[in-house]
């Protein structure tokens, strides 16, 4: 039996972000370069995507490439870039007939021209699905996304635009990367390391953190609903007692 029997359907989380982390360890366990890892990474994902979807979540975002992977080895980078373009490319039919919509977060101007043309052929091909939506966190830094939402308020502040008063919660979401995007409700990290890694900072602010000591190609749909389950087992307050959450 799939714990995804034991899943509460009106208590499934929304939105699930997660940290893909482990893909070059694996790799090497097996005695294979990183970028081995990185292709059976993919794999996950889609093992994943399929579970979520089967589970009713909505959204997922998946953290991709950050800005600080850009440090890496030239021939790492260039290697996950051109995975990116070909996994992209072959699966732009299954999001279709699936009813995913694809999305981006980070700065997208950072990535190669190819990577950019082929991310966007697939945004506006899938634009009008509605069944799930997967976001691509690519060149993506939530220090850079705090810091651009703030440069673009205090235009708009010198600009005579928006005064400074107004500035609340609402207008500072409305100038992130994810305007338009439910917070998530649970973060996933895999490997076993128990940090966030300068990811979704202010979005994740009273998300659930679930971290799996699997590697990421060893994550599966099954890891996932028992994410899922353990998300549901637990009280989310929001700064409140649980007496106050109990319905009168």
């Amino acid at each position: 039996m799939s714990l995804k029997d034991k899943i509460i359907a009106d208590r499934v989380p929304q939105h699930i972000a997660i940290i893909m982390d482990g893909n070059g360890r694996w790799a090497k366990q097996q005695g294979q370069v990183r970028t081995f890892g990185h292709q059976e990474g993919v794999k996950a994902v889609k093992d994943v995507i399929e579970g979520a979807a089967e589970a009713g979540v909505k959204y997922v975002t998946l953290y991709t490439f950050s800005t600080e992977n850009w440090k890496r080895p030239k021939y790492e980078v260039d290697a996950l870039m051109e995975l990116l373009v070909d996994s992209i490319h072959k699966e732009t039919g299954t999001l279709l007939e699936k009813g995913i919509k694809l999305q981006t977060i980070g700065d997208m101007e950072a990535l190669p021209k190819e990577c950019k043309e082929q991310l966007q052929e697939t945004i506006n091909a899938t634009s009008t699905c509605d069944k799930m939506t997967i976001i691509l966190a690519l060149s993506y830094s939530a220090r850079w996304e705090i810091i651009n939402a703030a440069k673009k308020i205090a235009e708009k502040v010198k600009k005579g635009e928006l005064n400074l008063d107004d500035i609340n919660e609402e207008v500072f979401n409305n100038q992130l990367c994810t305007a338009n995007i439910p917070d998530p409700e649970l973060l996933i990290r895999t490997s076993g390391e128990l940090r966030i890694s300068n990811y979704l900072l202010w979005q994740i602010a009273y998300s659930e953190l679930y971290f799996s000591p699997k590697l990421w190609p060893d994550f599966n749909r099954e890891d996932l609903f028992e994410a899922i389950i353990d998300y549901q087992h637990r009280e989310r307050r929001f700064g409140f007692i649980s007496e106050q959450l109990i319905p009168a």
